[in-house]
């Protein structure tokens, strides 16, 4: 019978086996992720210098893609043929990546899976999900198959605003009478737009007005509430009916009156829209319409610098708003080339300018880096 000491130092032996074993199949692990990674870089290094020849390197000789809408190219030839088209076609694209998982399948057999980027100066149009099987030959990790899967972003309540996102800005209305200037905003967090609208009539302010622009997932609508300074109150959901969007408004005056508006808003041109107010009533009685142009404010005058003070300020003190030695701001980093991070949104292009006022946007087609048409091969 084996004594006791002997049985304690034989399972530390075998732990100690067990956690070696483990060690090394960590670093070998840890090898292939590091050797695939290199292969992608270099991947992807070639693609955003817009390098068939050096692109197809990556291949296997009889390797292929198979991209998001079913096409099928096999081969260099054919590889280097759609990747020549795709440059030209899109110049200026740029590709990134973001590696999940990497799973071996015996000594030169590799699965990779995760998402790759497409974009353009700096704003991802596409993004998908990869699976890719790679094979080692002569040292070197090569695609074999690299196949593509378009997977929707989720969206959130600040996506589903974006189509909204050119009223961001200065506006103001055209035309005689009360002049009203409008200033929208994101909220913090991205997932709000803040509107402030000021009317004035001749030098004075009149009226203040602040809304807040966000998407109702009761209603699956974009909706709009508005407060005016004197205590009023309004909300209302926007419909888009062709070319135009209309929105059904209900209103509470400070002394709680009711009213209500049909108000219709029609695009111009990208710097103005009309907008168009019917059906009016106020408590019991009916109120005229209106038709009045919206456009995009002239840019602020740039103030000139002024000339130096002849007395010069104490010694002693500071300039007001930057304590004593501490340096000026650095200036922005230039824009770099596109890399996208794995966790970087989409930004959907914006749709065709609409109106302020809460219109609800038609939900915006994705804009994607279309791939050449080619039937599926069987």
């Amino acid at each position: 019978m084996l004594s006791k000491p002997f049985l304690t130092l034989w399972a530390l032996a075998s732990l100690a086996l067990g956690q070696s074993a483990i060690s090394a199949r960590a670093a070998a692990q840890d090898a292939l992720i590091e050797e695939i990674a290199t292969a992608e870089e270099a991947f992807t290094k070639a693609f955003n210098e817009a390098k068939p020849d050096v692109v197809v390197e990556s291949f296997l000789p009889e390797g292929e893609l198979v991209t998001e809408n079913g096409s099928v190219y096999r081969g260099k030839e054919e590889l280097k043929e759609v990747f020549t088209r795709y440059f030209t076609e899109f110049p200026g694209a740029k590709l990134g990546l973001d590696i999940e998982s990497i799973r071996p399948l015996g000594e030169n057999l590799a699965i990779e899976e995760g998402t790759r980027y497409l974009g353009i100066d700096d704003q991802v149009l596409t993004e998908v999900r990869y699976v890719a099987m790679l094979t080692k030959k002569e040292g070197k990790w090569l695609l074999a198959s690299l196949r593509e899967f378009y997977t929707p972003p989720v969206e959130t309540p600040g996506s589903l605003l974006e189509p909204l996102a050119w009223l961001v800005g200065d506006w103001v209305s055209e035309g005689d009478g009360a002049r009203v200037k409008i200033n929208y905003r994101w909220a913090e967090g991205g997932n709000f737009l803040l509107g402030t609208f000021e009317t004035h009539q001749e030098d004075q302010v009149v009226m203040k007005s602040e809304q807040r622009i966000g998407f109702d997932p009761l209603t699956g609508k974009i909706r709009s509430w508005l407060f005016d300074e004197d205590g009023g109150y309004a909300d209302g959901f926007w419909t888009l009916l062709e070319d135009e969007w209309v929105l059904k408004s209900q209103a509470v005056g400070p002394d709680g009156t009711l009213g209500s508006a049909t108000i219709t808003v029609s695009p111009l041109d990208e710097n103005r829209f009309r907008m168009v107010g019917s059906d009016r009533v106020v408590g019991d009685e009916r109120i005229e319409g209106f038709d009045i142009v919206i456009a995009k404010a002239p840019p602020k005058p740039v103030a000139a610098a002024s000339a130096p003070a002849a007395i010069q300020p104490t010694p002693a003190q500071s300039p007001v708003g930057k304590p004593a030695g501490q340096p000026a701001p650095a200036a922005p980093a230039a824009a770099k080339a596109v890399v996208v991070p794995a966790a970087k949104a989409i930004a959907p292009t914006p749709a065709a300018p609409r109106v302020p006022g809460n219109p609800q946007p038609n939900t915006v087609p994705r804009r994607v880096a279309p791939q050449p048409n080619r039937a599926p091969q069987q």
